[in-house]
């Protein structure tokens, strides 16, 4: 069936196949309401015709959507639609362990190894304290991330597969090289029964293969119940003696000698970080010798006492009896015996055989309801662990393993495990004012709380600092709520360096500081040197400031020299000239003061004009002042004065 662009549950769209195992189909998917991308799991087909399947199937996927850790990939959905069952899952990106392994070829750095089993453990330590059990922990369900944190998926499913009418060498055929013995010779398995399947992963790490390999699947299971495997430190010298331990011990075939829980394993595989060849990890076996000598010793020798104290006349006269009487006290015997086999093997029969009883459904109930609804049907009550829920209220069932389905029966006599609420857990806000994000962050969990960062922008408040909190410090809330808290990221604006321009040219300054978003103001002085280059910047290179900064630059001005023209148009200024005056002996006397000069100069053939040239700064002001004098008796015939401006006017004229 085609799924691509397929929606499921009016929210998850079918986008790609991007995996394919034993009993699913893995695609990418987007969730249409968080807008996510999701890995979303469906079921094959041959795992859908079984009902009892699909009920412990979806039973078992909400539980494992309790979990929570970094190590254990995420279950967000379950969902069933047109015969399709599938679970919506965090999409990781990666590899999987057995895609690595076997890209190596060989054994992989034991260091990177035991840090990866870590991680498998710490994911294992939580799901079994939260009474789940993998039952299929292999590499193929163990993702390595981009960033290199290793990710176990799968948690509950390979339990409904184990409890189905599915054959364990059917469906789970890839995952015989991981069983543990009791796995494979379809026992009871357990917490220890994971830990047995991760000293299988260890020992292909730090290999390269696995313990056990043959022909067939079954060859395979019986070497685990049968054969011990050669040790890794054979197959891989450079292995540490202490690693090499570790998995030898969690390959125990007796449960009783490997490691009891994920808490002890990972105890272990933290110290071989520290001291790999230390002599830390307890394999010892138990002295078994000594034990079944003392058992003996208990049986025969208390009973061989006994008979010698109790040796009487009357034991004297039954056994003459029995010696006179030797046919008929065989005959008795034969009588005794057969009645005495036959009443110990219909009690062993019932002991083997005890009548089944429907799993009762407990959650919900109070402790004292749910112990003497189990009781009543010859069923054991266990309390495994209290926890805080904010569903469920002190006192009552939060959830029981095994998880009731209906008609699903088990033996009198079995354990029914149950988790009692302590009801609603509350803590006390801690003030993470003023702290950074990080500290802000850690503070928070260890009060049981969670952190949602908004970040905004500030003038007072330092980059990363706490700016506020929606919920103050020492106020009562409950563990595993969301307090907001407000993180500065600065004041918003972008900051630039500022660069150095000075000995540039103005144009070229300018452009360098506009360019990195400034603002720039010239200032002009003048100078007689080094025409339009900056001798001076107001803020200082190599200064850190907001963009939009405005930065003045001084620009030396060398003023260029301008001429203006002085026109006198004489005659029209002393008239009484004719045109018919041919002798023209009337002598004038003109003077010109300007920019602090007088230059006189006397105009005997009285021209009608008269023009001189003066030089000055451009931009430059000149007050010009023309008189004229008659030189014979003294007396002034004109004065005017005039201001021009240098590089804007060409020429002044006086009439």
């Amino acid at each position: 069936m085609i799924l691509e662009g397929k929606i499921l549950g009016n929210r998850y769209e079918i986008i790609e196949k991007v995996g394919n195992g034993g009993m699913a189909t893995v695609y990418r998917a987007e969730d249409k309401v968080l807008k996510r991308n999701v890995a979303v799991k469906v079921l094959k087909d041959e795992f859908t015709t079984d009902e009892e399947f699909i009920k412990r199937f979806e039973i078992e996927a909400q539980s494992a959507a309790r979990l929570t850790h970094p190590n254990i990939v995420s279950i967000y959905d379950v969902g069933a639609e047109d015969n399709l069952y599938y679970i919506v899952m965090e999409l990781i990106r990666g590899k999987t362990l057995k895609e690595i392994i076997v890209e190596e070829r060989g054994p992989l750095p034991w260091k990177w190894s035991v840090n990866v089993a870590i991680q498998i453990a710490s994911a294992l330590e939580t799901a079994h304290k939260n009474n789940i059990v993998h039952r299929d922990i292999k590499p193929h369900n163990i993702i390595i991330t981009e960033d290199g944190i290793a990710k176990v998926t799968d948690f509950g499913i390979a339990k409904a597969v184990s409890n189905s009418t599915i054959t364990a060498f059917g469906a789970t055929i890839g995952s015989v090289h991981y069983f543990s013995p009791e796995h494979a010779r379809g026992g009871f398995t357990d917490a220890k029964s994971d830990l047995y399947s991760l000293g299988v992963v260890m020992y292909e790490m730090v290999t390269g293969r696995v313990p056990f390999d043959a022909d067939t699947p079954v060859s395979v299971a019986l070497k685990h119940m049968q054969e011990e495997p050669e040790e890794p430190i054979e197959l891989n010298p450079n292995l540490p003696s202490a690693v090499n331990r570790i998995i030898m011990k969690a390959l125990k075939k007796d449960m009783t000698l490997r490691y009891q829980t994920a808490t002890d394993m990972l105890v272990d595989l933290r110290q071989a970080l520290k001291n790999p060849k230390g002599d830390f990890v307890d394999d010892r076996d138990y002295d078994e010798t000594a034990r079944t000598q003392k058992i003996n010793t208990d049986l025969y020798g208390n009973i061989e006492e006994k008979n010698n104290t109790k040796k009487g006349k009357k034991d004297n006269k039954f056994v003459a009896f029995i010696k006179r009487h030797k046919t008929l006290s065989f005959i008795v015997g034969l009588i005794l015996l057969f009645v005495i086999s036959l009443g110990g093997t219909l009690a062993f029969l019932n002991i083997t055989n005890p009548a089944e009883v429907e799993i009762p459904n407990v959650v919900g109930m109070s402790k004292e309801e749910a112990q003497q609804t189990i009781e009543n049907l010859k069923l054991v009550f266990e309390q495994v662990n209290e926890e805080y829920d904010k569903e469920v209220p002190e006192g009552y069932v939060i959830s029981q393993e095994p998880t009731y389905i209906a008609n699903y029966n088990v033996k009198e006599g079995s354990t029914v495990k149950v988790i009692i609420s302590k009801g609603q857990e509350k803590t006390t806000v801690p003030k993470v004012v003023g702290m950074t994000r990080e500290e802000a962050q850690k503070t928070l969990e260890k009060a049981n709380l969670k952190a949602e960062i908004i970040e905004e922008t500030s003038k007072t408040v330092e980059q990363g600092y706490v700016i506020s909190q929606d919920i103050e410090a020492n106020s009562e809330v409950y563990a595993g709520d969301i307090i907001k808290i407000h993180i500065s990221i600065g004041t918003g604006i972008k900051q630039v360096t500022v660069d150095n321009v000075i000995g540039k040219t103005e144009v070229d300054a300018k452009a360098i500081l506009e360019g990195r978003g400034l603002k720039v103001t010239i200032n002009y002085t003048d100078a007689t040197s080094n025409d339009g280059k900056v001798t001076a910047q107001s803020v200082s290179a190599g200064t850190t400031v907001n963009e939009g900064t405005s930065v003045t630059l001084t620009v030396n001005k060398v003023a260029e020299t301008k001429n203006v023209s002085v026109i006198i148009n004489l005659k029209q200024i002393t008239g009484g000239y004719t045109e018919d005056e041919e002798d023209k002996t009337v002598s004038r006397t003109v003077n010109i003061s300007a920019n602090g000069e007088t230059r006189t100069g006397i105009n005997k053939n009285e021209t009608a004009y008269s023009s001189i040239t003066l030089s000055g700064k451009d931009g430059e002001k000149i007050d010009i002042t023309v008189t004229i004098t008659d030189p014979n008796t003294g007396s002034q015939i004109y004065r005017s004065t005039k201001t021009v401006t240098l590089g804007s006017q060409d020429s002044v004229t006086f009439n």
